[in-house]
């Protein structure tokens, strides 16, 4: 897995070499070349001076290739712009962005692009939206045999009531995020465009469950 970073403060740093250390490819992209510094000096990644936003700097930090793109620098318009051009031009599948104004996350979220904020949780849910393993866990009880995954849905449940998401998987939804708010479900709550489904579920079912909600609805059923 790539991915390309936009950003290399505290945050963008301290991100770059956790995807790394989880044997991943990174590039990470800085106006200010002594940025890097932060990084160390065992960091193998690839460090690229320039702005995020700009179409040719990304393209050499591996854009066109690249799995994952975070958008962590400290301004909110470099960032959602950077975002958007990753997403919208290049189509990446995984894009995250950090704001710092709260009023405009919600805004950013109906854009289906994922906002985080502060510098330990940024790090944190970030790697949860980027990292190619255990992307989908972000709680499991301390007897580790129940766990709440978040799944990717398939664009075809939008419109689908979660009682049939629900019958499809077997598993039970613990809550959805719908605009940046974490929402109780209903069993006749209706899949909007944009919703983060996330399930109960146990390392028998897991995999299933992932599979079933990442594919169109069976129109039978």
């Amino acid at each position: 897995m790539h991915v390309v970073i936009m950003g290399c403060g505290r945050v963008g740093s301290t991100l770059a070499l956790n995807v790394e250390r989880r044997g991943n490819s990174v590039s990470i992209i800085d106006s200010n070349p002594e940025s890097f510094r932060r990084l160390g000096q065992d960091f193998l990644g690839d460090t690229v001076t320039g702005v995020g936003f700009d179409r040719d700097v990304l393209i050499e930090a591996g854009i066109e290739r690249a799995d994952g793109f975070a958008a962590v620098s400290s301004g909110d318009n470099s960032n959602i712009i950077s975002a958007r051009l990753a997403r919208e031009t290049f189509n990446v599948p995984r894009v995250v962005a950090r704001i710092y104004d709260a009023k405009r996350a919600e805004v950013y979220e109906r854009l289906g692009i994922p906002t985080v904020a502060t510098v330990s949780w940024t790090a944190d849910r970030i790697l949860r939206h980027l990292a190619s393993l255990d992307t989908d866990e972000i709680w499991r009880d301390p007897t580790r045999g129940v766990a709440i995954i978040q799944i990717p849905l398939h664009e075809g449940w939008i419109g689908h009531q979660i009682r049939a998401l629900e019958h499809a998987t077997g598993a039970r939804t613990a809550y959805v995020l719908r605009f940046g708010v974490s929402k109780l479900t209903t069993s006749s709550m209706l899949i909007q465009d944009g919703d983060q489904v996330f399930m109960l579920v146990n390392d028998n079912i897991h995999a299933q469950v992932a599979m079933v909600a990442a594919h169109e609805p069976d129109p039978d059923h």
